[in-house]
């Protein structure tokens, strides 16, 4: 991996790999700078530079307490910045809310926009927060990342029982440690759409049509952003890299190199 530091001091690493105009990928929770992309990497590589970064706790990246979601958006502006030209970013998740942060810090240094589903702040309320955060007291990560798939992301239990049978699921769990972290953030993050009204940069809002819309701020971004359109990706959910690899990487370079 590649290191360098951000302006708070933290040291942000990321894998750099493929060639082609730059791509940056801020992956989501419960999920690093390599299982969020796993299966996407072999069609990403052949048309773009990619810089995924390792969000805090993952990778070679700094594991901070406390830090927060405009934090991780300088983590991003500084791997941004260090590429020497103007690049395309794609966040999901958690790290879409942190992506757009991050463009609206360097809109000249960002040539287009992805955002996958970049969650309200409520998704994390007080009150789930304080289950979520006894869960990880006793040590549960296992029931924490259920809890929060089930309770809050409102996974059908069905799916999430097939999830829990495939190869994916352990790292999922080893990443529930890192992802509170991002879920405390989240949690604290003063979202408002009226704060990116005048970020020029175009915007693909990507939502998947069995997720459920309200979780999510991409239509209050669509009301206010100029330059902005909303991709739906039928047939998927939270997880189209993953669900639907061809398609979702299809639809991605359309949109960065049509």
């Amino acid at each position: 991996m590649q290191r360098i530091t951000s302006p708070g001091g933290a040291i942000v690493s990321y894998d750099k790999y493929g060639s082609g105009p730059p791509l940056v990928l801020v992956h989501g929770a419960f999920s690093d700078h390599k299982t969020n992309w796993q299966f996407v990497k072999p069609l990403f590589e052949k048309q773009f530079t990619v810089y995924a970064i390792a969000r805090r706790g993952r990778g070679e990246t700094d594991t901070t307490e406390g830090h927060s979601l405009e934090d991780e958006s300088g983590d991003v502006v500084a791997v941004v910045q260090s590429i020497g030209e103007p690049v395309f970013v794609l966040g999901h998740s958690y790290g879409a809310q942190t992506a757009l942060a991050a463009a609206a810090k360097v809109p000249d240094s960002v040539r287009k926009l992805v955002l996958y589903e970049a969650p309200w702040p409520r998704v994390v309320g007080k009150d789930a927060l304080a289950r979520l955060e006894d869960l990880a007291q006793a040590g549960d990560w296992e029931g924490l990342t259920v809890t929060f798939f089930r309770d809050r992301l409102s996974v059908p239990v069905e799916e999430l029982d097939e999830l829990r049978a495939t190869e994916l699921w352990p790292p999922i769990i080893a990443d529930a440690e890192a992802s509170l972290g991002d879920l405390r953030a989240l949690s604290r993050y003063n979202f408002t759409a009226e704060r990116f009204r005048d970020l020029r940069v175009p915007v693909m809002l990507q939502i998947g049509t069995e997720s459920p819309r309200d979780l999510y701020v991409t239509d209050a971004l669509a009301a206010v952003l100029p330059d902005v359109r909303i991709e739906e990706l039928p047939g998927q959910a939270h997880e189209g890299m993953t669900t639907a690899p061809k398609m979702y990487a299809g639809v991605v370079s359309r949109f960065l190199r049509g």
